[in-house]
């Protein structure tokens, strides 16, 4: 049977549920079933099966890892100068193998673990909303309906660690301008597939992290129209691994990570602000702009500097300074310069 992507009519209105904050799992609090698997020392021997035989066994805790491993493949894309950073770019094992991304598990590692399977053929993302022509793009379209480039952006979490990516696709607001934005619209809302079956985060709350799925983001007109929000279809040269939100994603260098919403199915143009997803879990502690500030800390941890992954351990990183902005105030300060940036946070 073919299965189709899914999204909730009614999620982009305000929903009528709530969370405790001391429900909530905080951003910041993983498991890593693997710490456990080395302290037992079982580590040692999964590494040296053969991957078809790691492929089959099962962990600790009753799960099956993936049989059938993700494939990539190779992009042609241009390289803009004015997007081509001077900093490091983060290893790719890295890039692909920490990741928040709570459909697949609130561990770092849990996105590569349990996403190897993830199907995306067939995949269709939906534009409308307040739109003169909406759109509705195949998996084949994300690749081939625009010009790819490649964009070296600086990623910068709200857990206070960041990484220098390489993705490759094609500006957002090249996408909103084809649909052609109505004159009354202020923001746009992005939304994550809703597949439980493929995405066991969305059926275990605890797994989950206590998010109310599926996933849901949004920016302002202003913001989704200026030139660095981009709809990454790739990295490192080859499209995107499940575990960094293939098919496609978004990525907005300036604002805190979670705002980069991954596997997108549906664009949705509004007349209002959007409820979004980790605002809605905790609002005191992500504001719906979650613009990189490091004179605005966390309720819990400082963000005055980060940890820069490289080739070592999270805990090993180089600590560094954190930017206004992320370092692209030059292209967005503009955005924000009549707002109180500790009230819209």
């Amino acid at each position: 049977m073919v299965r189709k992507n899914r999204f909730t009519p009614g999620i982009l209105q305000r929903a009528p549920w709530h969370v405790a904050d001391n429900q909530v799992t905080p951003e910041s609090v993983f498991n890593d079933r693997r710490n456990i698997i080395k302290v037992l020392g079982l580590g040692a021997l999964g590494a040296s099966l053969p991957g078809q035989v790691q492929a089959g066994i099962f962990d600790l805790f009753g799960e099956q890892k993936a049989k059938n491993a993700f494939t990539t493949q190779s992009l042609n894309y241009s390289t803009p100068r004015q997007f081509v950073l001077p900093d490091v770019k983060t290893p790719e094992d890295k890039v692909t193998r920490h990741n928040n991304f709570y459909e697949f598990g609130t561990g770092k590692s849990d996105p590569y673990d349990n996403a190897q399977a993830f199907n995306v053929d067939p995949w269709t993302l939906v534009i409308d909303g307040l739109v003169d022509k909406p759109i509705t793009l195949d998996l084949a379209a994300l690749t081939k309906r625009f010009a790819l480039e490649e964009r070296t952006y600086r990623l910068r979490c709200v857990e206070a660690w960041s990484m220098v990516v390489p993705w490759v696709g094609f500006s957002l607001a090249t996408l909103l301008k084809e649909a052609g934005v109505k004159q009354n619209a202020t923001h746009v809302a992005f939304e994550t597939l809703f597949d439980p079956e493929q995405m066991p985060g969305q059926k275990s709350r605890l797994m989950g992290g206590g998010i109310h799925y599926p996933y849901v983001e949004g920016l302002t007109i202003a913001e989704a129209m200026n030139e660095l929000p981009f709809l990454a279809v790739g990295l490192y040269g080859k499209t995107l691994p499940p575990q960094n939100g293939a098919p496609i994603r978004l990525v907005v260098p300036w604002k805190y990570g979670f705002k980069s919403i991954k596997s997108v199915v549906r664009i949705r143009v509004m007349d209002k602000q959007p409820p979004t997803s980790w605002n809605q879990l905790a609002s005191h502690e992500y504001g719906f702009y979650a613009n990189v500030n490091p004179e605005v800390d966390h309720p819990r941890w400082s963000q005055a500097s980060e940890r820069s992954i490289g080739e070592g351990g999270l805990f090993s990183a180089k600590r560094i300074p954190t930017q206004m902005f992320n370092g692209y105030g030059d292209f967005v300060a503009d955005l924000y310069k009549n707002m109180d940036l500790r009230k819209f946070y």
